[in-house]
């Protein structure tokens, strides 16, 4: 069942337990969304240009992973990551050629390991953790609070792709 409160989770501080809450509202929500669906519905296209659902779903855990690397490492993607990562972070044609044929599971074990990584390694910040602040390489900076509202932002966006490819799914 999904809870509708933004509330501190146990276990973490206040606002970090309150960013674990909101990022768990926003994944169940996903999930209700994608439930049930098959390969077929995961890999369709609205036209050649578009992205899949299960596409979609790989760039919500990649965004995820990209930010755990910034924040929590302080670094960029190595090459190994960048291999595993690049199609989905990019979306594109890439990924429409090498993310498809994949079934639910394949999708909800790597949104799953993901945020499982996540969650541990909030546990080891404080609220503190938030505010701390960076430079992307243009001299803009950033702090912590904001790299992880931009995980729930793009997951919520995609989201709402992932709806629009049912309604057309609906049609067909």
């Amino acid at each position: 069942m999904i809870d509708y409160r933004i509330k501190p989770v146990e276990g973490f501080t206040q606002k970090i337990g309150e960013l674990v809450s909101m990022l768990q509202h926003t994944r169940a929500v996903t999930l209700e969304e994608i439930k049930g669906l098959s390969q077929k519905e995961l890999d369709f296209l609205t036209d050649e240009s578009a992205n899949s659902i299960g596409t979609l779903l790989l760039h919500i855990a990649s965004i995820e992973f990209v930010h755990q690397v910034i924040s929590f490492e302080g670094r960029d993607l190595n090459e190994e990551e960048l291999q595993e990562w690049k199609a989905p972070l990019e979306l594109g044609p890439s990924a429409r050629d090498s993310i498809c044929n994949l079934s639910i599971g394949h999708y909800l074990d790597k949104l799953s390991q993901v945020r499982g990584r996540t969650i541990s390694l909030l546990k080891n910040t404080g609220d503190q953790w938030l505010q701390e602040e960076n430079e992307w390489g243009n001299g803009i900076p950033y702090n912590n609070y904001y790299l992880w509202f931009h995980v729930m932002e793009d997951e919520i966006n995609h989201r709402g792709q992932i709806r629009a490819i049912k309604r057309q799914l609906s049609r067909q």
